[in-house]
């Protein structure tokens, strides 16, 4: 795994270690705003590129098992776990793996993954097919067919730009890797598993995105020691529409 980034290269704290990962298309960046709002001195936050993106964008194999792999190996012996979207499905993963390691879990805008193995098939080979196309067109084009999609909608100007500015750092062939080997459709679900996780566990959505609200309070249904948090205001780019509210679930529950 790539080594972490601390910050912007700036101290922001000496306390526990928080461990943060972006979403599909997305850098370390992706976080810049939630690392800016943590109390100074109370968390060190490492927040990885992930395979197939930023520095990490030639990383290969991509699988859950190797990234779950890499990540583990670069973390810190123990630390607060938190996860947006694609990152939150490989949060659960790794919580899941190493239980002993992850201290306290935020799961933004996420789910545990598709059960039903017919519909697990059918968005693997749509997966495929989207990967397909990002490898064949301009990264441009792909970057704004995705944020188009109605997951997006009511966005303000600043927060689709400076996702676009992000999502740019990124390479065709390294992001059609990782949706070969992170997306939902490679992804093995985890919903029966949701009982193990003992440590404290906050599940955030925004208010507009309608799916993982539904998604979130499952997730949070199922896990013994989980709370349930639907974002006023926002949709489902959380670290970018409410970086606040992602700082303040990283805090120990009191």
């Amino acid at each position: 795994m790539v080594a972490y980034w601390r910050g912007g290269g700036q101290d922001v704290g000496v306390g526990e270690d928080v461990v943060l990962l972006h979403g599909f298309g997305q850098t370390h960046r992706a976080f810049d705003g939630v690392v800016a709002g943590l109390p100074a001195g109370r968390y060190r936050p490492l927040v990885p590129d992930l395979p197939g993106h930023g520095s990490a964008g030639g990383r290969r194999p991509i699988s859950f098992a190797s990234c779950i792999a890499e990540l583990a190996a670069a973390a810190p012996p123990s630390f607060v776990l938190c996860g947006y979207s694609q990152g939150g499905r490989i949060a659960l993963h790794l919580a899941l793996a190493h239980p002993d390691r992850v201290t306290r879990l935020v799961l933004v805008s996420t789910t545990a993954g598709i059960e039903d193995p017919a519909a697990r098939a059918a968005r693997r080979a749509a997966d495929e097919a989207l990967a397909g196309r990002i490898e064949r067109e301009p990264l441009g084009d792909f970057v704004a067919a995705w944020n188009d999609q109605t997951l997006f909608a009511g966005e303000t100007e600043g927060v689709r730009r400076a996702a676009v500015v992000d999502q740019l750092r990124n390479t065709p062939t390294g992001l059609a890797a990782a949706l070969r080997g992170l997306g939902t459709g490679a992804m093995q679900p985890v919903w029966g598993r949701l009982g193990e996780l003992s440590v404290p566990v906050s599940v955030l959505a925004g208010e507009r995105d309608h799916k993982f609200v539904g998604l979130g309070r499952r997730l949070a249904d199922g896990i013994p020691d989980a709370s349930f948090d639907i974002v006023g205001g926002a949709g489902h780019r959380l670290l970018a529409e409410a970086p606040g509210a992602v700082a303040a679930a990283l805090a120990p529950r009191t």
